[in-house]
C-alpha cells in the first residue's frame, strides 16, 4: 500500500499527464513514462508547477532495452531515466522517455531545466551514445576521447574493439587492434583433503 503523499502525487502526475504519460505505482515508487515530443516540456513543468515543485534532478542514465529481462524487446531500444526530487514536498518521481531513432538517439536536454543534469548527460552520451540536444558541452567523460564507440551498448564487443599500450620506442601510449585472443574461462577448483580444516 502506498503512502498517502505518493497517492496525491500519483492524482496530481494523472491530472495533469494523464493524457499522453503512462504513471505506474510500485513499491512505493512512482514511475512516469513519456513520449519523447513531451519530455521537455514535462520536466519544466515537474520543477515550475507548485503542484509538483521537484526541485532536484537527482540522477540521469541511459538505457539500452536491445535485450530486456529474460525477454525479447520489441519497443525502443534507448530509453533516458532521471530521478527527481521534491524537498518541500518530500516525495520522488522517476521519468522515464524512450527515444525515438534507435540508429541514431537525440533527445532535449535538460540542462536548462536542472543545472545538474550536465555530467550525467555527459555520461550518458559516452556510454550510450546518446546525443542531448542542447546540452552545452556534451563530449565524452569517462572513456578516453579517441575510444572507438559506446560501451555500455549491449552490441558492443566485451573484449573491445582497440587496446592501448606505451611505447618505449616511440615514448608515448599508442593504440592497436585487440592482439588477446577471446578464451572462455572455466574456474579451476583445487580440491584439497584437509582444506579449511
Amino acid at each position: 500500500m502506498m503512502n498517502e503523499s505518493l497517492v496525491l502525487l500519483q492524482q496530481q502526475l494523472e491530472k495533469s499527464f494523464g493524457s499522453f504519460a503512462k504513471i505506474d505505482a510500485r513499491l512505493n515508487e512512482l514511475t512516469m513514462t513519456v513520449p519523447a515530443e513531451h519530455y521537455l516540456k514535462t520536466a519544466t513543468q515537474l520543477r515550475d508547477e507548485p503542484a509538483f515543485a521537484f526541485e532536484q534532478l537527482i540522477d540521469l542514465c541511459g538505457v539500452d532495452y536491445q535485450s530486456y529481462g529474460d525477454t525479447v524487446w520489441s519497443g525502443l531500444r534507448f530509453g533516458v531515466v532521471s530521478h527527481l526530487l521534491s524537498v518541500s514536498k518530500n516525495w520522488r518521481v522517476r521519468l522515464i522517455v524512450l527515444v525515438s531513432n534507435d540508429d541514431f538517439p537525440v533527445i532535449p536536454s535538460l540542462m536548462n531545466v536542472w543545472s545538474s543534469a550536465n555530467w550525467y548527460e555527459r555520461e550518458a552520451f559516452d556510454l550510450f551514445g546518446i546525443i542531448f540536444e542542447g546540452h552545452d558541452d556534451l563530449r565524452r567523460i569517462l572513456t578516453d576521447y579517441g575510444f572507438i564507440g559506446h560501451p555500455f551498448r549491449k552490441d558492443f564487443p566485451v573484449s573491445g574493439q582497440v587496446e592501448m599500450r606505451y611505447d618505449p620506442e616511440q615514448k608515448r601510449v599508442i593504440y592497436q587492434p585487440i592482439t588477446i585472443e577471446p578464451r572462455e574461462v572455466i574456474p579451476r577448483i583445487i580440491r584439497e583433503e584437509n582444506y579449511g580444516a
